[in-house]
Parts: structure tokens; C-alpha cells; sequence
């Protein structure tokens, strides 16, 4: 175990000359706050994650704390990385389930959705032991920028009907969705550092007390009702559900896998750009650690995890990657997760800031994958590139869901495997 975890030793020198590496330490009150600023970091999007899905927010942030410190032990503490719900789950679990998004209210399939995230999970980990093996070589050639930018744009594009279904009819919830995205953009727009890296958690904040304003005081729209939150006890246990493995479902869950492997691939390519280390040689376990916690999450009722891309941002403003930190920040998360009275705070949130936040999310994720494109320089002077992200995008967007025999992929799923296939087809034609 000794060769496992780096020797750890403490920080010395000025964090503005130099970060803060890896397997260094600082004190342990800076420690613990920027622990507890991580958690925060990822709060905005982790809990709306499973909101959107009709998943338990405390169970959720249970497991997303409990998730970050397997992922730490299971990589060697050598992957500053926070494990959060998964937006990339959110169309497929309501494509799957029937939920209706941005409702609020558990979803009454929550085990249907737990059985695809086991199935994903697995092959998530599947996939970690073959990189081990072999490299991510073939990942990149599987997977190139092309397929994962399309594919990563059609979970937002697929998700737009639903988001803007749960407001449609209600004038007030409609402008008070739109008031929702004009604080989340004044705050990724008008601030910067940390406070812009909060965007979600700040503008939901905003948000929502413009609505108590007008809807409690000055009697406008439905009034929050505040009754649950004092009913709330502070500690409990929240309520696990068993996995249901309906086939189905698993289809079309499962290949978001491929979608966590882009998201940790970059996650880990990034951190160690950023640090200087080189974190290649630990990317197949990280793959390994994040599917199985991904599994772990399903087996109880959870959404799945994955790395946290808000926490790179934190990062790269404090200038401090120890991984000790993010213990820290899962012990907070259990905590959180732990208490009744969080989870009825949390379910206070009316649906049209739900629906403005989503409005931003899926927005972000879509955008999420031009970026990709971009970055990556993909050439659409080529046939090939073209037609892979005009067709899977199409196929998203219009949720063609693809029959089987009994099985259904949906939208997302069917986009998915069309872009995997069409990628490997057309490279036929490259020469060898």
C-alpha cells in the first residue's frame, strides 16, 4: 500500500509562485474550508442533477460524498477529483422512466433508472480495466472530437421540449424561468473568479429570493411554502431503492458510459495540464473508481457519478490540487446528505427556477459540445465529420427512438450508437 498513495508531505513557498501539487498538504483549517468550497462548488449542479430526475437530493449528496472518497482510495490519491450526478444522465433517465423533467417530486421508476445506472456503471469499469490494459489510444480513434461534441450536444437539445413543457401555460412561471436565466447569465457574464464558477448555485440563490418577494410578500404567483422545512428533522437517513433491471431501460442508459469516459478523459487531461504531472498512467483507474461508484449509486437509487468540471474551476483560482482536499469536501457532502431539513430546503425550490435553471443547463451542456468541436479543430470541409454530427444530432434532437424487437434505445440512445457506428463505418474509407 506503501507504492499506492503518493508520500504526502506539507506545502511550503507562496501559492501566488507556485500551486499547490498533488501530494502536498496545507494546514488544516485551509484545508477544511477549501474542502467545504469544493463541495459548494459542485452544489448548484449536483443537486439539480437529481432533481431533474426525480432522484432524492439528499441521497444523491450522500452518495456523491461517499462516491469522492472511494474514487480517492481507489486511485491512490493521486486524482484531485470531486464525484457529482451526471447531467449526461438526465435525458436518458427521463427517456427511460417516463419522468416528467423540472416537475419536482420523486420519480415514481427510480428503480428502472437504478438498474440502467448498474448496467452503466459496469461497463463504465469494464472499460477502465481495457484502458489499464492497453492504453486510451483506442478511445481517441472510437471516440474522436466529431462523436463526442454531437453526442454531448444532443442531451441538451433532447432535454429543451421537456424543460420548457413543465412552465408552458403559466405566464408567471414562464417569466419568472426567464427571470432565473437572467441571474445565472448576469453572474457568468458580470463576475469573475470563484463567484462566476458558482453561477448555477448563486443565481438559483437570487433567483429565489426575487421569487419569495414576489409571490410571498407581494402575493404574485404561488408562495413557497416553507411548513416542510420546519417539519424537517435534522439528521435521518434517506430512503434507498432497490435496482429494478428492465432491459430496456439498460439500453438505454448504458452507452452514456461512453459520454463519462469523455467527461473523466478530459477532467484528468486537464488537471494534469494545469499541474504539470503527468496523470496519464492513472487514467484507466479513474475510469475504474468512477464506474464503480457509478454502480454503487445505482444499487441504492442514486444517479450516477462522474467528475466535476465546476471543480476545475476552483482549482484553477485557489491554485491548490492536494487531493487530501477532497476528502474533506465528501466528508461535507455526507454530512448534507444526512440531513432531512437539506433535502426539504431543496424541495422548496419552485419549478420556475427549476425550469430556468435547466434553461441554462442544457444550454451550457449543448454548448458543451460546439465547444468541443471547436477546440478540437474538427474540419467540416470533410463528408465524414458532416455527416456523423448532422445525422446525430438530428436523430437527438427528434428523440428518434430505434425499436429492437421489445427494446426501445430512445433518442439519446439511438443518436448515440448512430454516431459510434457512423464514425467506424466512414473510417473505412481512411487509409490504413
Amino acid at each position: 500500500m506503501s507504492n499506492w498513495f503518493p508520500k504526502w508531505r506539507p506545502y511550503e513557498g507562496s501559492i501566488d509562485a507556485r500551486p499547490v501539487g498533488t501530494n502536498e498538504y496545507l494546514p488544516p483549517a485551509q484545508t477544511v474550508v477549501l474542502g467545504i468550497q469544493h463541495a459548494f462548488a459542485m452544489f448548484g449542479a449536483t443537486v439539480l442533477a437529481p432533481f431533474l430526475m426525480g432522484f432524492d437530493p439528499n441521497l444523491a449528496i450522500l452518495m456523491s460524498g461517499i462516491c469522492t472518497i472511494l474514487f480517492f482510495f481507489m486511485t491512490g490519491g493521486r486524482v484531485p477529483s470531486y464525484l457529482g450526478s451526471s447531467f449526461a444522465f438526465i435525458g436518458v433517465v427521463i427517456a427511460a422512466t417516463g419522468y416528467a423533467g423540472a416537475a419536482g417530486g420523486l420519480n415514481a421508476n427510480i428503480g428502472v433508472a437504478a438498474g440502467g445506472i448498474i448496467a452503466c456503471g459496469i461497463l463504465y469499469a469494464l472499460i477502465g480495466f481495457l484502458v489499464m490494459a492497453t492504453g486510451t489510444r483506442w478511445i481517441e480513434k472510437l471516440m474522436p472530437p466529431v462523436v463526442t461534441g454531437a453526442v454531448v450536444m444532443i442531451i441538451g437539445l433532447n432535454l429543451a421540449p421537456v424543460t420548457v413543457k413543465a412552465v408552458a401555460g403559466n405566464p408567471f412561471n414562464m417569466w419568472m424561468a426567464l427571470v432565473t436565466v437572467l441571474c445565472m447569465g448576469m453572474i457568468a457574464v458580470f463576475t469573475k473568479g470563484l463567484l462566476q464558477r458558482l453561477l448555477l448555485l448563486i443565481g438559483l440563490l437570487i433567483s429565489y429570493l426575487i421569487y419569495f418577494v414576489i409571490a410571498n410578500v407581494m402575493g404574485w404567483g404561488t408562495p413557497i411554502n416553507f411548513t416542510p422545512i420546519q417539519q424537517a428533522a435534522w439528521f435521518g437517513v434517506p430512503d434507498f431503492h432497490a435496482p429494478v433491471f428492465d432491459v430496456n431501460a439498460m439500453l438505454i442508459i448504458a452507452p452514456i458510459a461512453f459520454i463519462l469516459v469523455a467527461e473523466n478523459l478530459g477532467h484528468i487531461k486537464a488537471v494534469g495540464a494545469m499541474t504539470g504531472e503527468n496523470l496519464d498512467p492513472h487514467i484507466g483507474k479513474a475510469f475504474v473508481a468512477d464506474g464503480v461508484a457509478t454502480t454503487l449509486a445505482g444499487g441504492v437509487g442514486a444517479p450516477g457519478m462522474t467528475t466535476y468540471g465546476e471543480n476545475i474551476g476552483v482549482m484553477a483560482v485557489t491554485r491548490v490540487y492536494s487531493t487530501i482536499i477532497f476528502v474533506v469536501a465528501g466528508v461535507f457532502a455526507i454530512f448534507l446528505g444526512l440531513s432531512p431539513k437539506f433535502g426539504a430546503i431543496i424541495h422548496t425550490i419552485p419549478t420556475a427556477i427549476l425550469t430556468g435553471a435547466s434553461i441554462v443547463v442544457f444550454g451550457l451542456i449543448t454548448i458543451a459540445g460546439a465547444k468541443i468541436w471547436i477546440e478540437n479543430k474538427v474540419d467540416f470541409s470533410k463528408n465524414k465529420n458532416l455527416m456523423v454530427a448532422a445525422v446525430t444530432i438530428i436523430l437527438g434532437t427528434g428523440d428518434f427512438a430505434l425499436q429492437l424487437g421489445s427494446f426501445n434505445l430512445g433518442g439519446i440512445g439511438t443518436a448515440t450508437f448512430a454516431a459510434l457506428f457512423l464514425n467506424w463505418f466512414f473510417s473505412l474509407r481512411d487509409p490504413s
